[in-house]
């Protein structure tokens, strides 16, 4: 590490102003690259009549391809550094939202969803920790944490604006504005901040919380993902994990389309907005008492809350009901990200974090790639959304019996 530096609990230390264009990263790749994609399901359904299950397949194609992607972004930073892949990122994702007011055929979207996945993998989650790991190690926790409160906020800001510009205007003006300033906003960020060589270098493993591997940890054999696979506790984590996400990526591709038929499109986007912005506030009451909580016991009762909170959608119409259902479900949002990478950090190694946590995200992100096209499924052959969300209710409540029953 470069000695000039200030340490990593100074304001000073330059990798704070890193977090910050994570966080503009975040804002923007899960604003356009994940809860965005409701806004273009709508839209898309509105101007071409296409069925749920399409669109949704698309989606569920981009998560497919996105988690190859993401699978190999360590190697593509080593490679070409940080500026060139988050340069990539912001016009791949710039270029795929400016496309989606033009395609007139099926392939069309698919293709716009292939090039935006290159975003999703070099400005998402993946992306975001490799990043903050070559400069940060006592403090890495707390930026990544940061950082990531992006996503919510994406939720919040992006996909309100895009509900609005669209009733405004058109579909066309208000994503060939979101695309100007995806650019406007991240490619200053990039150019000016992550041109300084980083103080640490990848690979680079997460070390223990007072940055040092000793003990017991440091004997014992190294994980290997075939361990960890084998290993029943980290079986538990994924699990839960995958089928608790899968619900969750879901239901937010669907929330528009659920809820528009019934409150409207501009109270549909504020609903929008009210369960991102509780995820915010989720991550960051989490964040103050996660090292004294039951963390599995604690997902288990988010897991339970989202559950409650999509069956009251069901059963009214109500707006003030819908709102404050999606305010309860969106507390656990956040959370649920956040908690495989809690409880893997309790519960194994320092030294295996980095491999744990990837293989259990990959494993994830697999699984829940296939939700927003089961659920567009369901919707078509039934004709309503009853059932596609009683299927995402007992995903919830299966996952919460899994992350409880933690193996010794």
């Amino acid at each position: 590490m470069t000695t000039a530096l200030p340490p990593e609990s100074s304001p000073r230390y330059p990798g704070w102003r890193v977090v910050l264009v994570c966080f503009v990263m975040a804002m923007l790749c899960w604003g356009f690259g994940f809860y965005g994609h409701g806004f273009y399901l709508a839209e898309l359904r509105r101007l071409h009549g296409w069925p749920a299950a399409l669109t949704a397949s698309a989606s569920t194609a981009y998560y497919l391809f996105s988690a190859l992607l993401v699978a190999l972004i360590s190697d593509a930073i080593r490679r070409l550094g940080v500026r060139a892949c988050v340069l990539v990122g912001a016009f791949a994702l710039a270029g795929s939202s400016a496309s989606l007011p033009f395609v007139r055929e099926p392939w069309h979207l698919f293709a716009a969803y292939f090039v935006m996945a290159f975003a999703w993998a070099t400005m998402s989650i993946g992306a975001i920790t490799n990043i903050l790991g070559l400069w940060f190690d006592a403090k890495r926790g707390l930026a990544i944490s940061l950082a990531l409160n992006g996503a919510s906020f994406g939720g919040v800001v992006i996909v309100p604006f895009l509900v609005f510009l669209a009733g405004a205007t058109d579909f066309t003006t208000a994503m060939l504005t979101g695309a100007v300033l995806i650019l406007l906003v991240l490619l200053p960020l990039a150019l000016r901040v992550l041109g300084p060589p980083a103080p640490y270098h990848l690979p680079i493993a997460l070390s223990a919380r007072d940055g040092d591997i000793t003990g017991a940890h440091a004997a014992a054999p190294p994980w290997t993902r075939r361990a960890a696979l084998r290993s029943a506790p980290f079986r538990t984590v994924t699990a839960f994990a995958a089928i608790g996400i899968f619900s969750q990526a879901a239901f937010l591709v669907h929330q528009i389309a659920f809820l528009e038929p019934m409150i409207g499109r501009y109270p549909a986007g504020i609903a929008v907005a009210v369960t991102t912005a509780m995820a915010i506030v989720g991550r960051l009451v989490l964040g103050s008492v996660a090292d004294r909580i039951n963390q599995r016991l604690a997902a288990a009762i988010s897991l339970v809350s989202q559950a409650a909170a999509l069956l009251v959608m069901t059963q009214t119409t109500d707006l003030s009901a819908l709102l404050a259902a999606s305010a309860v479900y969106g507390f656990s949002v956040g959370n649920l990200i956040t908690f495989p990478s809690l409880i893997i950090q309790r519960e194994f190694p320092a030294a295996a974090f980095g491999l744990l946590i990837g293989l259990s995200t990959a494993i994830s992100q697999f699984t829940y790639a296939f939700g927003p096209a089961l659920l567009g499924f369901v919707r078509d052959a039934t004709g309503g959304y009853g059932a596609a969300l009683a299927i995402c209710i007992a995903l919830n409540l299966a996952a919460a019996v899994i992350v409880m029953a933690r193996p010794r």
